[in-house]
């Protein structure tokens, strides 16, 4: 079989990145590849900063960046600074330590929103921000007052791959409790030499962010499917963490091994693009990748199903905001009105919007897109389980601050490879998460 490989970045980096997107009308000002640009004003151009924790996305904000500064005639210049490899967070803070604050930054749920709410700005004075669903500012909210907008929507589950299900005869619409997914991922397994899969499974065990999202899908209904609920809780009781070890028991019988050395690269950009594996745990923002080393693959052969993270028979996605964008009030009022301007535009324009669904691959945080106009089959179906309010919500983004990749990814670590009870991981990341708070 001939391999397919992407040219795309990857979400994780192991150095942090920073990309300058600059206008091509009229005098520009601020640097274009300095480490650490800055937001200004400059005789008549406007310089606006954009500190973006999402790598997969840059090449696309950046071309929102030239559109934008062509239309306003090279008057203003974003640019675009970008940090990942779960750098992102501690990047953002070195930048307001430094004295160097963005403009317009990215921010991963509610305890990274509290930290800087003293320089954000109340984005109900934008004009976008009447067309957010019902619901979705929540995880920007802090003591009721919007300081963050909804970068997209994301959802994520057990991506699988339609061909693969069909060859071996597996039904993803009969898959409607836990034991129909364990007897569809035995019949898998009972097939891999004549399907030509290695294993059922590349579940990332080399990444802290998967296992962190992992754990959403039973967090969730502890904290009432509620983000505030699971920012404001002051302990973690694994009310179902039986569900969550059932089913890493069963992935990591029947995964590719070492499981501790599998991640986002080799799961998704190796082995499920290629049809060596059927499923992996990932989420739509993997749709992009696809596009780039095989642009029919979403389109025909992805598909997601549910986790039962409450029980054997209601499953649900999680879905969510992944990042809010905020305004830093605290700068130039120039450099401030023309952030929100730019906002505005992104998200309200025909130009945006049509990147929006287009190359950014979004599935949309506001109301009023036809859901068939959604880059792709399971994306479509993501945005109108959101709108019918079918999804759970993304509790990971709301743990205490450095616990995922302190305690939770740690302690899972020792658990899939045999170095502790579950009971001990239990009973571990549940006193951290306490004393963490």
């Amino acid at each position: 079989m001939e391999r397919k490989y992407s040219t795309l970045l990857i979400p994780l980096f192991a150095v942090p990145i920073v990309l300058a997107a600059c206008g091509t009308g009229g005098t520009t000002s601020g640097p274009s590849s300095d480490e650490n640009p800055e937001s200004g004003v400059n005789g008549d151009v406007v310089t606006i900063d954009f500190f973006n924790q999402k790598p997969e996305i840059t090449t696309q904000l950046e071309e929102l960046a030239d559109m934008y500064s062509e239309e306003t005639g090279g008057n203003t210049e974003v640019t675009i600074t970008t940090v990942g490899s779960g750098e992102g967070s501690a990047g953002l803070q070195a930048r307001f330590a430094s004295g160097n604050e963005p403009a317009l930054m990215m921010l991963g749920g509610l305890p990274e929103i509290e930290r800087y709410s003293d320089s954000l700005l109340d984005v109900t004075e934008l004009e976008m921000t009447d067309t957010i669903i019902d619901g979705m500012l929540e995880g920007g909210t802090i003591e009721g007052t919007p300081l963050g907008v909804p970068l997209n929507i994301e959802g994520f589950g057990w991506m699988y791959n339609k061909e693969i299900f069909e060859a071996a005869g597996v039904d993803p619409d009969s898959i409607q409790s836990y034991e129909d997914f364990v007897s569809a991922v035995e019949t898998l397994d009972s097939q891999k030499e004549e399907l030509g899969i290695e294993e059922v499974f590349a579940f990332s065990g080399g990444e802290n962010y998967i296992v962190n999202q992992f754990s959403a899908n039973f967090t969730s209904p502890e904290f009432n499917e509620s983000i505030i609920e699971s920012y404001e809780a002051q302990e973690l009781e694994w009310e179902y963490g039986d569900q969550m070890k059932k089913y890493t028991d069963l992935f990591n019988q029947y995964n590719v091994q070492p499981i501790l050395t599998v991640d986002y690269s080799r799961s998704v950009e190796e082995l499920f693009v290629n049809d060596q594996v059927a499923m992996v745990h990932q989420g739509i923002w993997i749709v992009p990748t696809l596009n780039e080393i095989d642009p029919a693959f979403a389109q025909e052969k992805l598909g997601m199903l549910p986790v039962y993270g409450e029980n054997d028979t209601e499953g649900k996605i999680i879905a969510g905001a992944p990042f809010y964008v905020g305004i830093n009030k605290n700068l130039d009022e120039a450099v401030v009105e023309e952030a929100k301007n730019f906002l505005d535009w992104m998200y309200t324009s025909e130009e945006g919007k049509e990147m929006i669904t287009g190359d950014l691959a979004f599935v949309p945080a506001q109301e009023g897109y036809d859901p068939a106009d959604i880059s792709d089959p399971v994306s479509s179906d993501l945005y109108q389980s959101l709108l019918d309010g079918e999804t759970g919500a993304m509790t990971h983004k709301q743990y205490p601050d450095g616990w995922f990749q302190q305690v939770l990814y740690p302690e899972f670590q020792k658990y899939l490879n045999g170095d502790q009870t579950w009971e001990e991981f239990e009973e571990n990341t549940a006193r951290a998460f306490t004393e963490m708070r």
